[in-house]
């Protein structure tokens, strides 16, 4: 299969008419896979209402499908459609977040949506994006978009056309290129069915932030348990793994340093993972700034173009710092432990 690349300036005034998001929505329509950059990471959008569009996502990926996809909408008026109830502080939550990186998880309406979209679940993941891109093509299609990040399972998620291309080419018939997503690591996925919303993967959306909208919040405590199964989309297999094994390493810099020097003496190449504020301190084969301590934010928005980039750089061992597990920090690490495979030192 050829892939057709479709770039797109996302300041063009009038996004719905430009020719190459119809001819992206023309090809949702005919139940083909399109890859598009949304505010947090590229997603690969098929029709959520047909099996075989879905079937396509899944194929492409090489992702399990028991593994349920979030659904991209463009305009409220959608949810109504297949989602059975919209809890109060759910509708609060869309008011101050929507669009936005946050997926909110309902009550679904039987038999409107492919089941195989949400792995058979009664309940159904749900986000409106902020980008100007992803909405015109959604708006454009006029059909719910399901749409998991744009890479090969388990690799690092896509922040770029670039990313999309090195897992997808040959794959899809699609790529829609508009630039580098800004935040970098995926929604926070936040399960709106109970009485207290639970969240069940950090991300865009701090935890912060949603206390100080709705109040109480509880975090799953599959996400602090790597032996429990996280319910949320995305989070139930390793995920964003470079090819080296990356391992997390607790203290200080020093530490850090003494375990390179080790590797590097029984003949590994050694990878780095660190920030601008220590750059300077670490002797390693690769040393990789993925952003500024004193701006957790950098550090997301970085953090997937930093542990692809360790591939080309063929290390044989990565050794990680470890961050503040709070705020956007808190995203930061769940996604560092799933790529470690939980592995800390």
């Amino acid at each position: 299969m050829k892939t057709e690349w479709l770039s797109v300036d996302k300041n063009v005034d009038d996004l719905h008419t430009y020719p190459q998001i119809i001819q992206a929505a023309n090809l949702l329509k005919a139940n083909e896979v399109v890859a598009f950059p949304t505010e947090t990471v590229y997603g690969l959008g098929g029709n959520a209402k047909e099996d075989e569009a879905v079937e396509k996502i899944y194929a492409a990926k090489g992702r399990p499908s028991d593994n349920p996809l979030i659904i991209h909408i463009s305009k409220l008026e959608q949810l109504t459609e297949f989602v059975e109830e919209i809890p109060e502080k759910a509708a609060i939550l869309m008011e101050k977040f929507w669009p936005g990186p946050l997926t909110i998880i309902f009550k679904k309406k039987e038999g409107v949506l492919s089941d195989k979209a949400t792995a058979g679940l009664s309940t159904i993941a749900v986000r409106m994006p902020e980008h100007p891109i992803a909405l015109a093509i959604i708006q454009a299609a006029g059909l719910p978009i399901a749409a998991p990040s744009a890479n090969r399972s388990g690799r690092p998620s896509p922040t770029t056309a670039t990313h999309v291309w090195e897992d997808l080419n040959e794959r899809i018939p699609a790529i829609v290129d508009g630039g580098p997503t800004g935040i970098g690591v995926e929604s926070t996925v936040l399960d709106c069915t109970m009485e207290i919303p639970q969240i069940l993967r950090p991300g865009g959306v701090t935890m912060e932030e949603l206390v100080s909208v709705i109040g109480e919040v509880k975090i799953d405590p599959a996400l602090s348990n790597e032996e429990m199964a996280p319910k949320s989309p995305g989070m139930k297999y390793t995920h964003y793994a470079p090819n080296a094994p990356l391992y997390l390493v607790e203290g200080s810099r020093e530490r850090i340093q003494g375990l390179i020097d080790e590797k590097r003496q029984e003949g590994f190449r050694v990878g780095v993972l660190t920030t601008e504020e220590n750059r300077s301190f670490y002797d390693g084969d690769v040393v990789k700034v993925c952003g500024q301590r004193a701006h957790l934010e950098s550090i997301a928005s970085s953090l997937y173009d930093t542990l692809r980039s360790f591939n080309q750089a063929q290390v044989d061992i990565i050794f990680s710092e470890m961050f503040p597990n709070e705020g956007v920090g808190q995203a930061i690490m769940n996604r560092l432990l799933k790529a470690a495979g939980h592995k800390v030192i």
